[in-house]
């Protein structure tokens, strides 16, 4: 099965600016449905293997698609299925993540390292995309898939890797929060513009990070206090990323904490406190090097409004976290959203 197959299956929504990029078995013969829902998967997911319908005609599965900021959310409707990943490397550096899954309607069954747990419509979990898993709907269901960049996750939620396959039930507390906010911005996508859509994606993080807290095992918890404080010095942190002279000593002296207890609470989610300010200020470039509308703007003047003061610098460090340089990155995935238009 060619690419070309994908291309051609792929329909657009017509919404205020475009957001959503929908993918159906019902836009190629029966005979062909099997290998591009294989290849599909393994192109926009993770590399798995395929037990569909016993009855070929009965395949059926759709998919819609909404870059979400750092994250993407995806719509899914199917007939019953099976999908088995073998332990792997991701196939793209885009597939290192963890899926968040949402169940709207039917069973879900998800296996992974050892445990197996079985979601009812409204409840989530998570589960590592690069490493071997089993989900199995014996019936036609629907859900929502969130995903979230290993690193991402890493940062907010210390002990992330021992999250997954655990049921966060979605009828009461903070699950329900979250996934009444999500059903909400997704039903809503239509009244929204990309930067309205894409402002939600940062609540809908940080109400997934609470609703994770509520499974996550306690030795991997934070004192109250101290995910307070981090919380604080995260929330300062984004409000100055903009300025290029930002330093350990800086934030310290502005929160009123040492330099060596900042690093401390940093060290407890395997980072230190540049090395997140880094990273953020990278990912806040890429999201903008990525967004229509910057389009015009010169990849300087993106480097330079979030704290970079050196070029080569900048385009050295973005090509260490994303194997391209900013300019090729850029062209790249301008020439991507192009063709999928």
């Amino acid at each position: 099965m060619k690419t070309d197959h994908l291309k051609c299956s792929q329909a657009k929504e017509n919404l205020a600016s475009t957001l959503g990029i929908k993918y159906s078995t019902d836009d190629f013969p029966v005979h062909e449905r099997r290998d591009w829902l294989h290849e599909f998967i393994n192109q926009e997911y993770a590399k798995v293997e395929i037990t569909p319908p016993a009855i070929n005609d009965n395949l059926f599965n759709e998919v819609t698609i909404y870059p979400w900021k750092d994250l993407r959310l995806s719509s899914v409707r199917s007939n019953e299925i099976e999908l088995k990943r073998k332990t792997q490397e991701p196939n793209l550096y885009t597939q290192d993540a963890y899926f968040l899954v949402i169940l709207v309607s039917g069973n879900y069954r998800l296996q992974q390292n050892g445990k197996e747990i079985f979601l009812q419509p409204g409840d989530m979990s998570i589960y590592d995309a690069t490493l071997a898993h089993k989900i199995s709907c014996s019936k036609k269901f629907s859900k929502l898939i969130i995903s979230i960049p290993r690193s991402i996750l890493r940062d907010r939620v210390s002990g992330a890797e021992h999250c997954t396959a655990i049921r966060i039930p979605g009828n009461s507390g903070t699950g329900a929060i979250a996934t009444n906010f999500i059903h909400s911005t997704l039903n809503q996508t239509n009244q929204l513009a990309i930067p309205e859509f894409y402002a939600l994606s940062d609540y809908s993080l940080d109400l997934l990070t609470l609703a994770l807290a509520t499974i996550r095992p306690e030795k991997f918890n934070l004192s109250n206090s101290h995910s307070l404080i981090l919380n604080r010095i995260k929330i300062y942190i984004e409000a100055h990323l903009s300025n290029s002279d930002i330093n350990p000593t800086m934030v310290a002296n502005d929160i009123g904490l040492s330099s060596r207890y900042i690093n401390t609470l940093f060290q407890k989610e395997e980072t230190s406190l540049m090395r997140f300010i880094w990273r953020r200020r990278l990912e806040n470039c890429r999201n903008d090097l990525l967004s229509p509308i910057n389009n015009g703007n010169r990849i300087s003047d993106i480097a330079f409004r979030w704290g970079f003061n050196d070029l080569s610098h900048f385009s050295r460090v973005f090509k260490q976290q994303y194997d391209l340089s900013p300019k090729d990155y850029r062209h790249k995935m301008t020439f991507k959203n192009t063709n999928e238009i």
